[in-house]
């Protein structure tokens, strides 16, 4: 029994050294213990230009349809179809002879009042007349001095003219015809700029801003790019949609666009030189972003604030320098202050050491 024992006592030591003796060999080949084999990807400057497409309608800079005040008879149609018109200019005439017949009542009836209230006045003085009944000539008054202000406004709603410059539409009336509030006489747009409404993703509310540069086409037109700036932005993203509501304006002063239009948008964003690194160089842990760096065969663990996202890499932040080597495989295998062996600049530097023939 005691020789079993001092057998397996033995057996036992002699594998305890032989696997002493091995594990430096191991080591040697890449194993337990000796430096992890990755492959890293040099950390680059990249020129960024944010671009989204859309698709967009046209719209007149200002719109409207001519309608009239009041109700009446056409007199004169003093507007061409298609015609440029400049702010106030007359569109057309209603017939006034029963508004001017009210004004002139109005003004009689206000010249009466006041002649009454003159010679009033001057009785006030002897007591002839009491304070009351001059305080009524004088309300007397001032309703007719409102009723000849209110035919005046009456006058004026006869003569149509243009709230803004721009260029007439189809006339719809004809000199003769009864209108009244609800008749639309012709339309007017103002398309010396058009105003381009276009729908964008939630997820590009980052890129878009004010005085955005856009360039826009046209089925219309397929040899020719309309350019133009964002205007504004909407407050609130349409929650069936979860896009955003976009308006730009393009000049127009040639009028080759024409409200309504269905156009293609492109923008762009201008973001400059910056520092991207493969996504997958990427070690999530938890709410933080970290990247192992390789200095001198020794991996560093670098945490880093990414940026916006392109195929295949994301942008920097902060936490990385061009020319830096990141590891894009193999991170699994190492720790912070790990060493690592690169194959790729092992070979590189064996090229470019000194010849040995």
């Amino acid at each position: 029994m005691q020789q079993r024992h001092k057998f397996l006592s033995l057996t036992v030591l002699i594998a305890l050294l032989t696997a002493c003796e091995e594990e430096p060999a191991a080591g040697a080949r890449g194993g337990f213990g000796g430096p992890a084999t990755v492959v890293t990807q040099p950390v680059r400057l990249q020129h960024i230009v944010d671009e989204i497409d859309a698709l967009g309608t046209a719209r007149a800079n200002e719109s409207i349809e001519i309608r009239p005040r009041i109700s009446s008879l056409i007199e004169t149609v003093v507007f061409e179809e298609g015609q440029y018109v400049d702010k106030g200019e007359v569109l057309l005439h209603l017939e006034d002879d029963e508004i001017l017949a009210g004004l002139a009542l109005a003004e009689a009836n206000l010249e009466e009042s006041r002649s009454l209230y003159n010679r009033s006045q001057s009785l006030a003085d002897t007591q002839a007349i009491s304070a009351s009944n001059l305080e009524q000539l004088l309300a007397q008054v001032r309703v007719n001095e409102a009723q000849v202000e209110a035919a005046k406004a009456r006058l004026n709603n006869t003569v149509i003219r243009a709230p803004f410059s721009g260029r007439v539409g189809l006339r719809r009336v004809s000199p003769g015809s009864f209108v009244n509030t609800s008749t639309v006489i012709t339309t007017l747009d103002d398309v010396r700029q058009i105003k381009l409404d276009f729908s964008v993703p939630e997820t590009f509310l980052t890129v878009l801003s004010e005085g955005m540069d856009i360039s826009a086409e046209s089925l219309v037109y397929p040899d020719r790019i309309f350019h133009g700036t964002v205007a504004s932005i909407d407050t609130r993203l349409d929650p069936v949609s979860r896009a955003v509501q976009v308006r730009a304006i393009i000049p127009n002063e040639d009028g080759v666009l024409k409200p309504g239009m269905f156009m293609s948008v492109d923008l762009k964003r201008d973001r400059g030189e910056l520092v991207v690194a493969p996504e997958q160089a990427i070690v999530p842990e938890g709410r933080r972003q970290y990247v192992f760096v390789v200095v001198d065969g020794i991996a560093e663990k670098r945490a880093v604030q990414l940026g916006r996202r392109i195929p295949g890499f994301v942008a920097i932040a902060s936490g990385l320098e061009a020319g830096e080597s990141v590891i894009i495989e193999g991170s699994h295998k190492v720790r912070d202050g790990s060493a690592v062996e690169v194959p790729g600049q092992a070979a590189a530097q064996g090229q470019s050491g000194p010849d040995r023939t």
